[in-house]
């Protein structure tokens, strides 16, 4: 990490080793590591997404940068239909703030995603959709003010968890529980 003296203020800026973060990443199993989170912005690397099948609402832009492999970025337009955008290797995404995104890429791939961070108050949603009629299932909320919670997990957490938030009220299909 960096320190720079001006105005007569010290502070730092971060100077991180993705190759070094992407590595302790598959060595650990973990799915997300944190750079940082300050009053504007916070970002994180984020390892395989491959299981995700819930659509995420939130008050923030994101840029997705992929790292390493490819993004399919699952999107809903205004009419609600769904989209996949692909963002290969090398390449950078800019998604407008409360588009419903779920991003899907393999365990061996790596996504930069930068976001602005969340005011106080703002809520994320996520929304799972019936495989089979495309009803809404369920939706979990979150304060996102620190991405070390996880809050994706937390809400994947709730939602296999309870057989009636996977059961659709419209056709009676059960989303299936999935391990993440």
């Amino acid at each position: 990490m960096l320190t720079v003296k001006g105005n007569d203020a010290m502070f730092a800026m971060p100077n991180v080793d993705l190759g070094e973060i992407m590595e302790h990443l598959k060595k650990t199993g973990k799915r997300t590591h944190q750079l940082w989170l300050n009053d504007e912005s916070l970002a994180f690397i984020a390892r395989g997404r491959e299981y995700r099948n819930e659509f995420h609402l939130n008050p923030s832009y994101e840029i997705q940068y992929s790292l390493k492999g490819d993004l399919k970025l699952h999107y809903r337009d205004a009419q609600n239909k769904e989209h996949i955008a692909d963002v290969p290797e090398g390449s950078c995404l800019f998604q407008p703030p409360m588009v419903p995104h779920s991003p899907r890429f393999s365990p061996e791939s790596f996504q930069l995603v930068i976001e602005r961070a969340r005011q106080p108050g703002e809520i994320d949603r996520f929304h799972w959709y019936c495989d089979n009629c495309d009803n809404l299932l369920h939706v979990e909320t979150y304060t996102v003010d620190d991405y070390k919670a996880d809050p994706v997990s937390r809400a994947y957490e709730r939602f296999n968890g309870s057989a009636a938030f996977r059961t659709c009220k419209t056709c009676g299909t059960v989303k299936p529980a999935i391990k993440l």
